[in-house]
């Protein structure tokens, strides 16, 4: 049992500007796990952060836990135009992942925003909730991976054409969405691959979801495509922090020699990835049993 004042001592640490990003993010995913409205309320206390790292994955995992007592805090986050576009697009995905067909008519609004990447996120949410809709009880995602996804899955498994709606921009970005989805939940090396075609093609956002996928999928052949867009200081620091991330929990050597390059990198959300990612390398290489260990910090060993 969970006590308030440990909810309380969690929510502390991930609000605390003076504590490691590393714990922060730890103690993040700790009220994720735990849910319920004490955890909402301490999760919603850090949109006033300075780093939008951490406020795109406060964001994130609002919209993971499904639950709609967070509704207010990311409209408000959606509609805050001094958020950063990352933060923004963050809270409109999450508001399409809670699935509360409330907020369609506010992201239909947004579909049409003057920054591209909240415009298709707003698009795609919408996609979703229309998806729901028109697909009672159904479930929005299946396969072995437990998020919950912008885009339910294609019904698809050939990854040849996966890969061929994958990259073809003349397809709604909700079907690409939906190939992408599939060929990680196809998996192995030949997915992995295809979808890293995908990094080098279509919006910011649609390369920045290709990163977050092989970093949930954990194919070591995407680490050199994923290590090249990191380096890649053209490219969107939206899209280089996700394959930060990916290349953490990957964690093969060749990943932490690319993490290690740029944790000093110019860009403030990268080189936050980039620590954040090697905390995580640390977790994956040694086998520990869980990531989100707040709840462990707290408690002394029995």
């Amino acid at each position: 049992m969970v006590t308030e004042q440990e909810v309380e001592a969690i929510g502390k640490t991930l609000v605390d500007p003076q504590e490691p990003l590393q714990a922060r993010f730890r103690a993040l995913f700790t009220l994720r796990g735990l849910g319920g409205p004490h955890a909402i309320d301490w999760i919603s206390r850090g949109f006033q952060d300075s780093s939008a790292l951490l406020k795109h994955e406060l964001a994130y995992c609002l919209g993971q836990m499904q639950d709609s007592r967070a509704i207010p805090v990311l409209v408000e986050v959606l509609c805050d135009t001094s958020q950063e576009p990352m933060v923004r697009h963050e809270a409109g995905e999450a508001l399409g992942a809670i699935g509360n067909p409330e907020v369609l008519d506010l992201l239909k609004q947004y579909s049409s925003d003057p920054v591209v990447e909240v415009a298709e996120t707003c698009q795609l949410a919408v996609g979703r909730l229309e998806w729901l809709q028109q697909h009672p009880g159904e479930a929005a995602s299946s396969g072995p991976y437990l998020s919950v996804d912008p885009a339910p899955p294609a019904t698809e498994r050939d990854v040849g054409r996966l890969r061929e709606t994958l990259l073809d921009e003349s397809q709604p970005l909700f079907e690409r969405y939906r190939a992408m989805f599939a060929l990680r939940n196809v998996g192995g090396a030949e997915a992995a691959l295809a979808l890293a075609e995908g990094l080098r093609c279509g919006s910011a956002l649609f390369r920045h979801e290709v990163g977050y996928v092989l970093g949930q999928l954990q194919h070591e052949a995407a680490v050199g495509e994923l290590a090249a867009t990191l380096a890649r200081t053209s490219e969107s620091a939206m899209v280089r922090h996700e394959c930060a991330e990916a290349l953490g929990a990957i964690a093969r050597p060749a990943c932490l020699t690319a993490l290690r390059a740029h944790v000093t990198d110019t860009e403030r959300v990268v080189r936050e990835s980039c620590e954040v990612a090697l905390d995580v390398y640390e977790h994956e290489r040694r086998l520990d049993f869980q990531y989100a260990d707040g709840l462990e910090r707290l408690r002394p060993p029995q």
